[in-house]
């Protein structure tokens, strides 16, 4: 066990989604997995892993921000020799080109965060996705017919901001949307060696207001969470 997941060795598949929400996590070890055994619920960060179609596969939340996923995404690759770690969240869209429901691949997250310096010398504002995940996201989108959108994101450590409007660091990266995960992801990953990938649901429009109700973002989280399980009997 970890610091801060308490699952024993053996027990976190090589392959593991992430999203922020440990409810979320629950939610998709209950609907989506067969025969899932809670593995870990320190600090009501809830582990899971169960069988997809006969494939092992673990889901656990990354908790909000970049030093949450940091740490346990450090974790998961280096005490439980995960391989890969497929985030699946939700993100604003800070342009009219996107809509509530897209999904999106990320090819890379830029950042005005010194995680990646100050951990692993690491001195890029972007880091691109890591392995060969990305790719299969893409191949196993088209496979499934569902719509799926490649792009630049930025990770910001910001959630309510002064100034409104797209910042700086997004705008130089032309980076679509905004969430709080993705360059700690793959700065680990990069440091380690290890695959990481991101798939994100557009869940509100930032100029226009718009957004994806709560009751509506159970069903609205489906398609991305099939896509990233069907990617994961892939890996």
């Amino acid at each position: 066990m970890s610091v801060h997941i308490k699952a024993q060795k053996g027990e976190i598949a090589r392959t593991v989604l992430q999203p922020g929400d440990p409810l979320r996590a629950k939610y998709i070890a209950d609907n989506f997995l067969e025969d899932a055994k809670l593995v870990s619920q320190t600090r009501n960060i809830f582990y899971y892993t169960g069988l997809y179609k006969g494939k092992e596969i673990s889901v656990g939340a990354s908790g909000m921000g970049i030093p949450s996923i940091g740490i346990y995404s450090f974790e998961l690759y280096t005490e439980y020799e995960v391989d890969t770690i497929i985030r699946i969240g939700t993100c604003g869209g800070y342009s009219t080109d996107l809509k509530v429901y897209d999904l999106l691949n990320v090819k890379q997250a830029a950042s005005e965060s010194t995680y990646a310096k100050f951990s692993w010398g690491i001195e890029d504002e972007i880091i691109p996705h890591q392995g060969n995940c990305f790719d299969l996201i893409n191949e196993t989108a088209k496979n499934l017919n569902l719509p799926l959108k490649t792009t630049n994101i930025h990770t910001s450590d910001i959630f309510y901001r002064k100034v409104p409007g797209t910042p700086a660091m997004a705008a130089k990266y032309n980076c679509s949307a905004v969430e709080m995960e993705a360059f700690a992801l793959f700065a680990n990953a990069k440091y380690l060696g290890k695959n990481a990938a991101t798939i994100l649901t557009v869940s509100d429009i930032i100029p226009t207001g718009d957004e994806i109700s709560a009751d509506e973002r159970e069903k609205a989280l489906t398609p991305m969470i099939n896509l990233a399980l069907e990617t994961a009997l892939r890996m």
